[in-house]
């Protein structure tokens, strides 16, 4: 099933994809992937001006699943997207071994790239981490490597992936730091590296200093606002793009916070899509975060309907 296109870029609006459950008492945790409520919404992203989709990250549930759901998950946006959009397959995996395994499975599946966190169960150092990115950019898809200080506790400085860029296939960063300060700096230490907005509430900033990519969570729920706000803000339209954006952070800001998945979900299900339940660790929002979500989604809801006349 591998894939014909060349693609040199991974910028643009991928949308790191919610996965779907239906209930299944035979299935993990009583709930199975709904592959076809998944490759619906896949279609669902790129008809609505995305660039393409990103399975099996962190809002997937990737570590949630068995190891023949998580491959079947990848081939299913492959198989779904074809031509019409990117696939930027998550490899993330405790070990080297483990992510470049990932990768070629990947690779013979069809994807146009993969992310890669460092190491995700050890406070890896720096050597450790060069050598991992070597290992996954072998396979040879271009590579996004994943900047998440918060979870992974090791930290991708600009300084440390201006070495990371200099391997062979690493092609972009997913910056998660939310320091927008490091846009700038990343590309001055490595010029070629990609810089990719990797925080949904600090999109607009990392946009209008220069990334030229977001990978993002809160597009399973607008996609075609999330796409035109990509627009404005690299077309050099930033006061239009302030007033898209100003009524979405409060929402945008849960893509931050430990929730993010059942908040995006919760999302999803209020604009009329199918976002559901999600299998442990992730249990369901307490009474008081679902009421913090539902008043800052109702905010985004009403300004874009207000919006769209």
């Amino acid at each position: 099933m591998s894939g014909d296109k060349k693609v040199e870029t991974l910028g643009g609006v991928i949308v790191a994809t919610a996965l779907p459950y239906r209930e299944d008492p035979s299935a993990p945790a009583g709930l199975a992937v709904d592959y076809d409520r998944y490759a619906e919404h896949c279609r669902w992203l790129v008809d609505n001006g995305c660039r393409g989709v990103g399975p099996n990250g962190s809002l997937g549930e990737y570590s949630s699943l068995t190891d023949e759901e998580r491959r079947r998950v990848a081939r299913t946006a492959v198989e779904t997207v074809g031509g019409d959009g990117v696939v930027v397959v998550g490899v993330h995996g405790p070990g080297s071994h483990q992510a470049k395994h990932w990768a070629e499975l990947a690779a013979e599946d069809g994807a146009d790239g993969v992310l890669c966190l460092p190491p995700t169960m050890y406070r890896a150092n720096h050597g450790e981490v060069i050598a991992h990115f070597e290992a996954v950019a072998s396979v040879g898809l271009p590579v996004m490597v994943y900047n998440n200080p918060i979870d992974t506790k090791v930290d991708l400085t600009p300084v440390l992936l201006a070495e990371i860029a200099q391997i062979d296939g690493v092609v972009a960063v997913k910056e998660f730091s939310g320091d927008v300060r490091r846009v700038l700096e990343i590309k001055e230490r490595a010029p070629g590296l990609e810089v990719v907005a990797g925080a949904d509430d600090v999109t607009l900033e990392a946009l209008l200093m220069g990334a030229t990519g977001w990978f993002a969570g809160f597009p399973n729920v607008f996609p075609a606002e999330s796409a035109e706000l990509f627009e404005l803000a690299t077309a050099g339209k930033p006061e239009e793009a302030k007033a898209l954006y100003e009524p979405l952070v409060a929402a945008f800001r849960w893509d931050s916070r430990t929730e993010f998945v059942q908040a995006i979900k919760l999302g999803m299900d209020m604009v009329g899509r199918y976002g559901g339940p999600c299998r442990p660790p992730r249990g369901p929002l307490v009474p008081a975060h679902r009421e913090a979500v539902t008043a800052d989604m109702t905010r985004a809801i009403d300004a874009l309907q207000r919006r769209a006349g």
